[in-house]
């Protein structure tokens, strides 16, 4: 379902680009819809608790997810983003050794979870509105919410039995820097690198037995993407 969005969202703002050749004159709003590539810049404490041997810990798998923005200029060179994605499903892996007891925990998707991450940023945008080509440059805030959170059948083999997890909101710092192409005045073309921090603790509960991990990541991301003003 995942790639299937994605492969939309590039069908649709490639549609959206190439039917530019036919606007008229923008207005001070733009809504932009593209892709997401997300690389995640973790790290986590090892996993403590109960009966957990030492050098347990987890690793998150990249994804890609559609991208939604609405962009408000507020002058001719400070524009206000708002930016939102499709809930990714990222898969939590086990690191460290290859089992626990008979049970096999190294490279094994132990959970999975889907998150929300809507980031609001004020952007500096360089060279007059006159110009093709134009960069910026944005600082902001991010609030990312776990949801969807589950331990998989090797999660709770690994923990011994059915386990649940906690992974509480984060608020954070979010910059990004990149380049929008003006094809007329109400249709561009936008390429971005942007970065946020998360900061959030796992709490896994089996049958009362707690362990946690502080995890600490900053997803990297790039996005595409094609956008209408008006």
């Amino acid at each position: 379902m995942q790639k299937k969005i994605v492969t939309l969202a590039l069908g649709v703002a490639a549609a959206l680009a190439a039917s530019g050749a036919y606007a008229d004159q923008a207005g001070p709003n733009d809504v932009r819809l593209g892709v997401y590539f997300v690389h995640y810049d973790a790290n986590a404490s090892d996993i403590s608790g109960p009966y957990v041997p030492p050098g347990l810990n987890v690793h998150l798998d990249n994804v890609e997810t559609l991208y939604v923005a609405y962009v408000r200029s507020l002058s001719t060179h400070f524009d206000l983003e708002v930016a939102f994605g499709y809930p990714p499903l990222t898969k939590t892996e086990g690191r460290g050794p290859a089992r626990l007891g008979s049970v096999p925990y190294n490279g094994q998707t132990i959970s999975t979870a889907r998150w929300l991450a809507p980031t609001v940023l004020l952007e500096y945008v360089f060279r007059s509105p006159s110009s093709r080509l134009r960069p910026y440059v944005g600082a902001g805030v991010n609030y990312t919410k776990l949801i969807a959170r589950q331990s998989t059948a090797a999660g709770n083999a690994a923990s011994g039995g059915p386990t649940s997890i906690s992974l509480p909101s984060s608020v954070g710092p979010a910059a990004t820097a990149g380049l929008s192409y003006e094809l007329n005045d109400r249709w561009h073309v936008y390429a971005s690198y942007s970065v946020a921090r998360v900061n959030s603790r796992l709490t896994a509960d089996t049958a009362g037995i707690i362990r946690t991990s502080e995890v600490h990541f900053w997803p990297n991301t790039v996005v595409l993407s094609a956008g209408y003003s008006f």
